[in-house]
């Protein structure tokens, strides 16, 4: 089997993973132990993000003519990507907080959706809190007035129930 046909495989296994992908982050895994690795997988996996080390070549054969063609430059050294196809700024954010504690990973740059940034552009796309937060948050920004107005409402409805009684009071005490 020629080394070509081997090969083919691999960078399809990367085209199909990016396909539909809402990100990808590239990161340098050089000096991680492999307690460090194995923590740094599960906190992907449970975030919902697919993290695995491929050759550059492959990686590279794999992002021509897509969205992802722009990492090229980064596709040096050791490499390993993180893949969301459901929240955008999960592999930022998950890398970025696991950079915090092994300082040896390094965000090389990333693709969110559609646009290209390099290592400082996903440090700033990973402060961006998740898509469940900023739902909450919407939700809650929505239903703030509507809660406030019902206090209103039901603080002048409560002064007029006080007032009604003793306004009652005052003609039977005639």
């Amino acid at each position: 089997m020629a080394k070509v046909e081997l090969k083919q495989p691999v960078v399809a296994e990367i085209s199909e993973a990016i396909k539909d992908a809402q990100s990808v982050v590239l990161v340098d895994y050089r000096g991680l132990t492999v307690e460090q690795d194995t923590a740094l997988r599960k906190q992907l996996r449970e975030a919902g993000v697919t993290y695995k080390v491929y050759k550059n070549t492959m990686m590279n054969f794999a992002f021509k003519g897509t969205d992802f063609e722009a990492l090229a430059p980064y596709l040096n050294g050791p490499s390993a990507i993180a893949i969301s196809t459901t929240d955008a700024t999960a592999p930022a954010r998950e890398l970025a907080n696991f950079a915090k504690t092994a300082d040896k990973l390094e965000i090389k740059g990333g693709v969110v959706e559609g646009n290209a940034y390099d290592a400082a552009g996903i440090a700033q796309i990973a402060q961006i809190p998740g898509r469940e937060a900023l739902i909450s948050r919407l939700l809650g920004s929505m239903q703030s007035p509507i809660t406030n107005m019902a206090r209103v409402l039901k603080q002048i409805a409560e002064k007029d129930g006080e007032a009604a009684p003793a306004a009652e009071e005052a003609p039977a005490a005639e």
